[in-house]
């Protein structure tokens, strides 16, 4: 079950971030376009991705291994898929 539960977040997470626009974090921001896990990863502090965003609408050059495809891939890798 913990398997089926952590493959289902880092599968939803990463689709999520396939049709995320972060362009306007204002007017637009995620929960408004409709995802469900991001707002969720946010709110527990992950805030940046590799795509060179963050959350606040800056460009980032060092995201780090922790960002949302990090841990989406974590969770997939860790989920044995």
């Amino acid at each position: 079950h913990t398997a089926l539960v952590s493959g289902w977040a880092g599968s939803m997470a990463l689709y999520e971030l396939s049709v995320f626009d972060p362009s306007d974090p204002v007017l637009n921001p995620m929960w408004r376009q409709g995802m469900f896990v991001l707002p969720f990863m946010t709110r527990l502090g992950v805030t940046k991705s590799w795509g060179g965003w963050d959350i606040n609408g800056d460009t980032i050059t060092s995201p780090g291994i922790w960002s949302y495809e990090g841990v989406a891939a974590s969770h997939i890798i860790l989920s044995g898929l």
